[in-house]
């Protein structure tokens, strides 16, 4: 009974090996993930920080700063508003500001909320402090990250388009970096589930 049982688990292990390493199931999964894409014009950017370390951006972080200067220098926007506070590392819209800034984003257009450590928190205080801000607002986030937090902003009562960029879909034609973009996305749909738990979305 122990041998049969041990087989299944080792088969088990192996049918996911395989299902993770050799399908497109990552990109598949983000597919769902990602939902709308909108051609990023409007009036008020809105990027949500992730990582960061006491003195520097994490990956995540410097992500969605590239992607927010390129839409800037697309022309169009003329507010960028960055959330996201102090985690277990610096403060994420700080260094994200920062460096908006040293790539041409005037720091005068660019406004920050640090309280957030969430994406029901980043979604909670922007509306509060945008709420009576006049203009198409866009949030860009990342492709994994679009189907929650959009649905966040909209619960929070703040009319937003989504803009998603590639985040995942950088990695996920490389084998090798399968496995960490599939755990990834188990903890994406965890937190989503958690949210539609709690009528977050």
């Amino acid at each position: 009974m122990l041998l049969k049982s041990l087989r299944r688990i080792l088969a088990a292990i192996g049918a996911l090996y395989i299902l993770v390493t050799v399908t497109p199931i990552d990109r598949w999964w983000t597919n769902l993930l990602t939902g709308p894409i909108y051609d990023p014009k409007g009036d008020v950017l809105i990027l949500l920080g992730a990582d960061a370390f006491p003195d520097v951006m994490g990956y995540g972080s410097y992500l969605r700063a590239v992607y927010g200067v390129r839409v800037w220098r697309s022309g169009g926007i003329r507010q960028v508003f960055i959330s996201g506070g102090r985690g277990t590392g610096g403060v994420a819209s700080a260094l994200m500001r920062d460096f908006m800034a040293a790539e041409g984003v005037p720091q005068s257009a660019i406004t920050i909320e640090t309280a957030s450590v969430s994406t029901r928190e980043n979604a909670l205080f922007t509306t509060r402090m945008l709420e009576k801000t006049p203009g198409r607002k866009i949030l860009m986030t990342s492709d994994y990250h679009a189907f929650r937090a959009w649905r966040a902003f909209r619960k929070a009562g703040l009319d937003v388009e989504l803009c998603s960029f590639p985040d995942n879909y950088k990695f996920v034609s490389s084998w090798w970096n399968r496995w960490g973009v599939f755990i990834g996305l188990c903890m994406e749909t965890t937190k989503i589930g958690y949210y539609r738990a709690r009528v977050w979305i």
